[in-house]
């Protein structure tokens, strides 16, 4: 016998290819060796013997990512004291955008922005209220995608919640201007936001529950409407952050940061040098990148939460950054 050595062989000078050995899973070697390699005809694939078990070849396509994209939610609207009071309207959910299986390119950089809540409002012309920022994602291969701020609530006496940033936006409720009327409360990207009555505010609308990994979470929810000398008559805030709006005397609740929700409003009861109030600040918005983990690079800014969920690496980012494929 002669050995057969890899001059002999001389694999590298061949165009054509090397038939693997072949067969079904049962017809696998009884007594197999770290190193043997066939094709598994049940399971049409490449497998290998590491010494302990038949593992699969798998190869690696382009690297691809998963987005969710949301947005700043919109500030509650002020209340003004003294002798003609206001109170106000909440704010709007931030908007959302999400991709699937979007394919990125390699050691390309993508730029990452995370809108800002708006700024609740203070009294009535003092300073109103202000729209969220927006959120987005950038670079080669991806048409820059935005997911839209929220509308800021009650920016005028009388004015209506905030509508969502979600396009087409779920609009803010309606507010009264009878000083026994409760306020709007701001649009979630789920649902509109509630119209005030004759003896409470509206609600925020709910916002939409996404799961990146593990259980859903809620984001974008409207802020709730204030109302005016009712302490127990406020809108709450929609599920998804939604700041709670207020009754006598007190400032709106803020949204909560991280889920986009929409400022609450203020409410005010009125009087000779009483004091104005102030909106609940929208919640900052956030994005959230899903990545196999055999195509991560590691290579971030902004400092991003890292998680691992099975195969995918999770990176969320609550403050702008980047991601180098």
């Amino acid at each position: 016998l002669t050995k057969v050595t890899n001059d002999l062989l001389a694999l590298g000078e061949s165009t054509e290819a090397l038939g693997l050995p072949k067969g079904t899973t049962a017809q696998r070697p009884s007594s197999p060796v770290q190193g043997m390699t066939r094709q598994n005809t049940d399971d049409d694939v490449i497998e290998y013997y590491n010494g302990t078990e038949w593992k699969q070849l798998i190869t690696v396509g382009p690297p691809s990512i998963d987005y969710l994209l949301i947005a700043g939610g919109g500030g509650g609207g002020g209340a003004k004291g003294g002798n003609a009071p206001t109170w106000a309207a909440g704010g709007g959910g931030g908007g959302y955008k999400t991709g699937t299986d979007i394919i990125i390119s390699k050691s390309a950089q993508y730029t990452i922005l995370v809108g800002a809540g708006g700024v609740g409002g203070v009294g009535q012309g003092t300073s109103i209220s202000t729209d969220g920022l927006n959120s987005q994602i950038s670079g080669l291969n991806i048409t820059t995608t935005i997911a839209y701020g929220g509308i800021g609530g009650g920016k005028t006496a009388g004015a209506p919640g905030g509508d969502s940033g979600f396009l087409p936006s779920n609009f803010g409720g309606t507010s009264s201007p009878n000083q026994s009327w409760g306020c709007g409360g701001g649009g979630g990207i789920g649902f509109a936001g509630i119209n005030g009555t004759t003896s409470k505010a509206g609600n925020g609308g709910d916002g939409l529950p996404f799961s990146t990994s593990g259980s859903a979470v809620y984001y974008g929810g409207g802020g709730g409407g204030g109302i005016y000398q009712q302490i127990s008559s406020f809108g709450a805030g929609g599920l998804g952050g939604g700041g709670d709006g207020k009754g006598t005397n007190a400032n709106g609740q803020n949204g909560a940061d991280g889920l986009g929700g929409g400022g609450g409003g203020a409410g005010a009861t009125g009087g000779a040098g009483s004091a104005d109030y102030s909106g609940g600040s929208g919640g900052a918005g956030i994005v959230i990148l899903k990545i196999l983990t055999s195509n991560y690079s590691g290579t971030t800014t902004g400092a991003p939460a890292v998680t691992t969920d099975g195969a995918y690496t999770i990176l969320t980012y609550t403050s702008s950054g980047t991601y180098t494929a």
